[in-house]
């Protein structure tokens, strides 16, 4: 298994707080207060409802995989990490995020695999959240 690069994302006021908070190892998530909904990714208004009446909340770093592809060839930066995961991941708390599976081999996940949140420093303040099978 190869590493996988860990480029520093782009920062905007609005992902500002979610990114600072992944240097602390937490992952954050939105809820809103006006219709209750889960929100992922990081905006000022819910999605379902518009309502700018968002707050925050760390997210417990637990779910499963929901569907996945091994990519084999790559041109970029992540050549040298080939083959490696990228994966949508159900949270526990309801969304369903991209991401890779790291830390097992690629021909062992599989959908509904239990998965743990680990993060990847960027040196740049913050790190990239990725997820490891939860028996490790």
């Amino acid at each position: 298994m190869n590493r996988l690069p860990t480029p520093a994302p782009v920062v905007t006021p609005t992902t500002q707080a979610f990114w600072d908070a992944t240097s602390e190892g937490r992952f954050m998530l939105q809820h809103c207060v006006a219709c209750d909904a889960v929100v992922w990714f990081p905006r000022n208004h819910c999605p379902e409802c518009f309502s700018p009446e968002l707050s925050t909340f760390d997210c417990s770093g637990h779910g499963t995989v929901y569907s996945y592809t091994v990519i084999r060839k790559v041109a970029n930066a992540y050549k040298e990490a080939t083959p490696f995961v990228v994966a949508y991941v159900e949270l526990k708390e309801g969304p369903r995020i991209m991401t890779n599976i790291v830390d097992c081999a690629p021909e062992d996940v599989s959908v509904g695999m239990a998965v743990t949140l680990v993060f990847h420093d960027t040196g740049a303040g913050n790190a990239l959240y990725r997820f490891r099978p939860t028996s490790q």
